[in-house]
Formats: structure tokens, sequence, C-alpha cells
């Protein structure tokens, strides 16, 4: 027997509120910004030795980890983790629980985590180095693994929220996010758990990580003036990706739960394609991501008819773009010139091990709200990248959509699709 899972909560690190000004309602603001065709990104620069950094970025100047979480908790993580916590803990309230529910109701073992994350706590790992090296310190901050481990941020998600059943953390590149939404899916799916946290966190803009970016030529250039548009997925003139930072999370809920609970259900989550290219180590491949998407459709239950909208795994990579909409019209045929299709990341940026959390939380609300998300300042479209109803500019409202995907696809030839139906 298969269970039906529900999406009951969600919760975001917003990159659209601003440093010094009251903290909005996250999720709402997050997606009614994106939806018109705004963006976060800014020019990220640094001061840093041996010479300073100036790209485009997305950064989470607002967020106060000692005010979301507590001094004391905050200490005890990386950035990283501090964005997954608060983005979960947001979550958990979002569904309707409380801190104690878990361990009030007994349902700790029937609850977990599922998180992913590209990095991890990396930025501990490279300020011990140069407190060792560059500033001379006689050792390296004896809490740098804690900080820095990968799973971090899930056991700290778990150990707050009293959820026993798992606490996995998932590490496939770019589709981190989606995959520990999609492998949490499992757990409730199969009857293994009742409810799941689900989702992702990265803190890229760390010194090495930029200039190793740099290094193989896929950011796209900017300044101060056109950074908030440096990031132009599926255009003529896309010149690459941008980083950034953030978290997302979903709560997700065996049904039943949720209906017994008279829980608000923002959608279903009702398919998860997950495979291989075994290809190329760096490049995507269309028959890899065909096969992916096939399998959470026929998990759904849907046929391409059925599907309105796609959220796009879209960088704004010269070669990237148009490979996913080739597969795109592979797999839906003659429906492919009528599904709306959008890129959100020209307006969050590519945060790497969250951004299949993003953007699976941005396709929930496209459901929820009738209100499929565009393309930001998509104001051409790459012949190369045609044959689909691109969302430009502004959102697409009154949708009636009734089934989405949202798309991850990661170096080292790893795809994950997530298949999602409206609420019913």
């Amino acid at each position: 027997m298969f269970h039906r899972v529900a999406v009951t909560g969600l919760g975001i690190v917003n990159p659209f509120d601003a440093e010094g000004a009251p903290a909005s309602d996250g999720v709402t603001d997050f997606f009614q910004r994106v939806a018109g065709g705004q963006s976060a990104i800014s020019l990220y620069e640094t001061e840093d030795i041996p010479r300073a950094i100036s790209v485009p970025a997305v950064q989470c100047a607002a967020f106060r980890p000692d005010l979301r979480l507590g001094k004391a908790l905050s200490t005890m993580m990386e950035r990283f983790a501090q964005l997954g916590v608060a983005a979960s803990f947001d979550a958990w309230k979002d569904a309707g629980f409380d801190r104690d529910y878990t361990k009030a109701s007994g349902r700790s073992g029937a609850s977990g985590v599922a998180w992913g994350t590209a990095l991890g706590g990396l930025m501990a790992f490279e300020r011990g180095y140069r407190d060792f090296w560059q500033h001379g310190r006689e050792r390296v901050p004896p809490m740098s693994v804690v900080l820095g481990m990968n799973n971090a941020a899930a056991g700290h998600i778990s150990i707050q929220l009293g959820l026993g059943n798992t606490a996995l953390t998932y590490s496939v590149a770019c589709a981190s996010a989606a995959t520990a939404i999609g492998e949490a899916f499992r757990q409730i799916r199969s009857g293994r758990a009742k409810i799941m946290v689900a989702g992702g966190s990265d803190a890229t803009l760390a010194y090495a990580v930029v200039r190793a970016w740099e290094a193989l030529k896929v950011l796209a250039p900017g300044d101060s003036e056109t950074a908030p548009q440096a990031c132009k997925p599926f255009h003529p003139d896309r010149a690459g990706l941008v980083l950034g930072e953030g978290a997302a999370a979903l709560v997700l809920e065996d049904w039943d739960h949720a209906v017994a609970r008279n829980a608000r259900i923002y959608a279903e989550l009702a398919g998860y394609g997950a495979n291989a290219d075994h290809v190329h180590l760096v490049r995507p491949d269309q028959s890899g991501q065909v096969a992916a998407m096939t399998m959470a459709l026929e998990e759904a239950g849907l046929s391409p008819a059925e599907v309105g909208y796609v959220n796009a795994h879209g960088t704004a990579t010269r070669e990237g773009d148009p490979i996913e909409i080739s597969a795109l019209r592979a797999v839906f045929g003659p429906h492919s010139e009528g599904l709306g299709v959008s890129a959100t990341k020209s307006a969050h940026g590519h945060l790497m091990g969250a951004t299949g959390a993003v953007e699976a939380l941005l396709t929930v609300l496209a459901l929820h709200y009738d209100t499929l998300p565009p393309t930001a300042h998509l104001d051409d479209v790459d012949a190369l990248c045609a044959g689909v109803a691109h969302i430009r500019g502004t959102a697409l409202r009154g949708s009636k959509v009734k089934a989405a995907l949202s798309n991850s696809f990661a170096f080292g030839g790893s795809n994950a699709v997530l298949a999602f139906k409206a609420a019913s």
C-alpha cells in the first residue's frame, strides 16, 4: 500500500529581506517578489587577500542567526546549518506544530529529517586554514569538525524538533535538496514515516568556492548596476550562473495524518524521479534528464498533457539551458508548445545544495496560488531554447495548473525531479 504525501509546511530564509529592516513574512513575500519578476541578486564584494572578489551573488543580508535561533544555539553552527535550521523552524511552525509536538504526541519515531547540502560547513575549514597558515595560530579551532560536517544541519534539526526516525544528509551537488525531498517522500509513501522535514541549505560565498567557480569560467559577470540582471536563463546573452546562500524547508506528511488533524495542505508531492547520467562528470545529458522526468510522471500517475508548469533547472549556462529544453520537448512532445516553463534562478540565483528546495517551494506555491512565476528579465529567447511556453518577465496568474515538475540536474550526472499535484 502506498501512502499519499501532503506538503503542509514551508519555510525559507528570504534573500529579499534588507539588512536592518524588519523581517518579512518570508514565504509569502518571497513568492510574491519572484512572481513579480524581482531579483535578489546584488554585487558581492570582499577585501580578502590576495585580491578582492567582485561578482553578482545572492546574500541573505538581513539574516541574524542570534535573533532567529538564539545566541547559544547559533554559535554551535556554521552558516549553512544556521540557515537550514531557521528555515526548518519556520516550516515546522507553518505546518501547525510546536517545538514539543513529537515528544508530547509520541511521534518522535515516526518523524524524521532528510536534508541536502553540496558544500556543508566548508567555511569552517576555510576559516581554520586561514587561522593556521595566514594568521599563525597554533591550532585550528577545535569545533571545526563539528561545525564543518555536512550532516550538522540535519543533526541540529533532528535534535531541536525531536525527530527520531531518520536524520539523513544528501550531498549530490546541485540536486542535493531535491534528492533529500524525494527520499523523504519515499519514507512517507512506503509507510516508514508520518512526517518528514526535508530541504536544503548552502552558504557558497566562501573565498575559495567563488574562486573555484571563477576558474571554471561559468560565473556571470556584472557590476553594481547590472548585477540584478546577471542571471539570464534561456536568453541569447546568458553568460553564466550566479552563486548564493540560502535555505528552504518543506514539511511532508502522510495525507491521512494531515487530514485527521485538519492541516492546511499546500499541494501533494506525488512522484519522484532520480537517476545518474553515467556519461560525463560536468556536462549535462539529455537522455538522463528525460528518464528522470519520465520516472517522476509515471510514479505520480500523470500524463505529459496533465502537467502545466515546469520549474526548470535553468542555470543560464550556454550548454545547459538548451539541453534541458530539448529534454522537455522530448518528454512532453506535442504538449511542450503550451508547457509553462520558467527558471527562477534568475531571481534567487544558484544556491547549490539549497536550490532544489527553493524551487520545490516555489512550485508548490505556484499550484497553491494558481500563479506561475516567471524567468525574470527574459526579454528575448535563444532560438536553441525555443519550443516551450516561456513565462517571461512577470507571473502568469489564474493559471489553473493542476500538476507541475521541479527539475534539479547536477554535476556528477545526478538528476532529481519532483512531481507535484494541486491539493484536492
